[in-house]
């Protein structure tokens, strides 16, 4: 998820958000809410990942709170979900999907609503968490589920909650729903006061029937299940989630959690890394222990063509 002032907030909005918090902290974040839950306009996608967007099957996936699309590449017996991040798009994991396709597994991805090439100008937390419940009952037990950014915090979360798979795998992830509004305020800029009024007014409306919506999207506080295994890879320099994020959910986990830490990468071109790569093959294929030996240099992961 973009969480910076980075994402498509002009100059003249963030002066208007600054301005009216001195006014009024409730205006300041009327003003900001929109800023808070736009996706437009989409990503598109990167002449690299053309390849591999075409050759997918697609399939309309319609949820409760918005329409997305359905992607699936290869077959058999062992499937893969990839859940992209907020302003994100299913083409972005191009070279992870192509690794794992080469290593026979099947992959289905998805764009979430208002998202790539779904419908929508708006969308929340919830679509995330409905399409990887929809595609659990659908497909069944995952071999792993990749996730990056907000779809990292979301695949946890749905893990927690039942969705069956041998292993995560977090790609500049956050640990907690909170940090979203945390790290957005502060990039906008916005006083503690209007913060908290801009996440009151969320909460509202997208959990209104819920006392404390926000506990379900902890994942510290409630770890992944003992079962499942944990791979974090986070850049050092990324500057839309900071990767002591990453530290905290490698402690939270325990020996089932191995955490590589990068520099150079930022929070997007991470997901086409070498090690990204290597690592994320590796754990797919077997898990912590392989990712062991790939880091001790026991094994050497084949890099497939472009």
């Amino acid at each position: 998820m973009a969480l910076s002032t980075s994402v498509q907030m002009t100059n003249a909005a963030l002066s208007a958000v600054r301005t009216a918090d001195r006014v009024s902290p409730a205006l300041a974040a009327g003003i900001a809410g929109p800023m808070f839950e736009r996706t437009r306009p989409s990503r598109v996608v990167h002449p690299s990942e053309q390849p591999v967007h075409l050759a997918a099957e697609r399939h309309p996936l319609p949820l409760p709170h918005g329409d997305g699309v359905l992607y699936e590449w290869g077959t058999g017996p062992r499937t893969v979900l990839l859940v992209h991040g907020w302003r994100g798009r299913a083409s972005q994991f191009a070279p992870i999907i192509r690794e794992l396709r080469a290593a026979g597994f099947h992959l289905v991805a998805f764009d979430a609503p208002a998202h790539g090439d779904a419908a929508g100008r708006r969308t929340d937390i919830r679509s995330w968490v409905e399409a990887i419940n929809r595609l659990h009952l659908e497909y069944g037990r995952f071999e792993a589920i990749i996730g990056h950014s907000l779809g990292a915090l979301t695949t946890m979360t749905a893990v927690r909650d039942g969705v069956s798979t041998r292993g995560v795998v977090g790609l500049a992830p956050m640990s907690s729903g909170r940090y979203l509004f945390d790290a957005f305020a502060h990039g906008v800029g916005l006083s503690e006061q209007a913060a908290a009024i801009q996440r009151e007014r969320y909460t509202r409306r997208v959990f209104p029937d819920a006392s404390d919506p926000w506990r379900r999207f902890d994942t510290l506080a409630a770890p992944l299940p003992a079962s499942v295994e944990l791979l974090l890879l986070h850049d050092r320099e990324d500057r839309e989630i900071d990767a002591a994020q990453s530290e905290l959910l490698h402690a939270a986990h325990g020996d089932r959690s191995r955490m590589l830490l990068s520099s150079g990468s930022g929070h997007v071109r991470l997901l086409g890394a070498d090690r990204t790569l290597d690592a994320v093959t590796a754990f797919v294929g077997g898990g912590v222990a392989a990712v062991d030996r790939i880091e001790r240099g026991e094994e050497r992961s084949v890099r497939t063509a472009a």
